[in-house]
């Protein structure tokens, strides 16, 4: 006697999230064994292969997120860079009144002017700024000593500013590294006032961005390597780099959609190589987000759901078949990972028409 399955399916549904799939009702039964004719009408062969959880999504080859520079001043924007500029630590990002805004690596904004006594990170952070670009006299330690404030002079007086020994609100822009302005937001002769949005600006390295459906996000993990197909069918390896959740506005008339947006940065000599000749462009990345390696496999339109609970595949020997129980692993593509007593490779098992 054999144990007749209570459900089958028939068209299998790969639902790679938690290893599941859906099943339709194709009718029960009677326990007991069938008749031997009853034979499935197509029958497949178990096989032995690696099994990728993986799936291809559309990206944008472009230089990364986009950052909004900021006036602290009041003034008159005097000068402005091109879009496409690229701008490195102690150089101008543009002019107010005449005089250089200048721009500074740091993960934070500045929000107050710094003297002598100041103390806390802020100054840290712009002492290591201006003993990167060469000036010394002062130990880099968070306090802003008078060996400090005669390295500010000698830089105030390289860029062009009074030399007050006194860091204005304004005078310094933070970003994390180089910076390429994407677009600039203002005119010279435009009155700056803090608050102002002055530019925009990404890095100077190129990334990729690709936005995935909420139900996707967890193909995209930091550190995860991917995939990318350039233009002309190249492919490069990288990382994922973020995965921030941004809020997608849709047209018109369109309820907004939550999605996972995966920023891919093209660090490697071989990326960097690869990615030169395109500035903004379409490209395919393929996400994988399991693999088993060497796995018996059959199609997921092979399971049947068994009357005792859980899966099994219908074996065929001869003129006849029996149910056989399994576990399942991984699901991708179609495919599904079987393993259980009397499966190996090349065990036939029927499947649907």
């Amino acid at each position: 006697m054999r144990s007749r399955p209570l459900l089958a399916l028939a068209v299998g549904v790969l639902v790679a999230a938690g290893g599941t799939a859906t099943v339709a009702a194709l009718g029960g039964g009677d326990s007991g064994g069938a008749p031997p004719s009853a034979l499935p009408p197509g029958t497949v062969k178990v096989a032995r292969q690696t099994l990728d959880d993986a799936q291809t999504e559309d990206g944008r080859l472009g230089y990364g997120p986009v950052s909004a520079a900021t006036s602290q001043l009041r003034g008159t924007l005097t000068r402005l860079p091109d879009s496409g500029d690229e701008i490195t630590r102690g150089h101008e990002l543009y002019e107010v009144d005449g005089d250089p805004v200048v721009l500074m690596y740091g993960s934070k904004p500045s929000y107050r002017p710094l003297t002598v006594g100041t103390e806390g990170s802020d100054v840290e952070r712009f002492e290591k700024n201006l003993s990167a670009l060469g000036y010394d006299g002062f130990t880099v330690d968070g306090e802003y000593t008078s060996g400090t404030a005669g390295a500010v002079r000698e830089w105030q007086d390289d860029i062009g500013v009074a030399e007050t020994g006194v860091v204005d609100l304004g005078r310094v822009a933070y970003a994390a590294g180089p910076v390429r302005v994407d677009s600039v937001q203002a005119n010279p002769g435009e009155p700056a006032a803090p608050g102002k949005k002055v530019l925009a600006y990404t890095g100077t390295g190129q990334a990729v961005t690709v936005e995935l459906d909420t139900a996707d996000q967890r193909m995209a993990r930091k550190g995860a390597k991917v995939t990318v197909t350039l233009p002309e069918n190249e492919t490069v390896t990288a990382e994922i780099d973020e995965v921030t959740t941004v809020i997608d506005q849709g047209e018109q008339g369109q309820d907004p959609e939550t999605k996972a947006e995966v920023t891919i940065w093209l660090d490697s000599a071989k990326a960097r190589k690869a990615a030169a000749r395109y500035a903004l462009a379409s490209v395919d990345v393929t996400f994988t987000a399991g693999e088993r390696k060497d796995v018996l496999t059959v199609p997921v339109t092979a399971l049947v759901a068994l009357s005792e609970g859980g899966f099994g595949v219908e074996v065929v020997r001869g003129a006849a078949s029996a149910y056989v129980p399994v576990e399942t692993g991984l699901f991708a593509d179609g495919k599904v990972e079987v393993s259980g007593a009397g499966i190996t490779e090349g065990t036939v098992v029927g499947v649907p028409k």
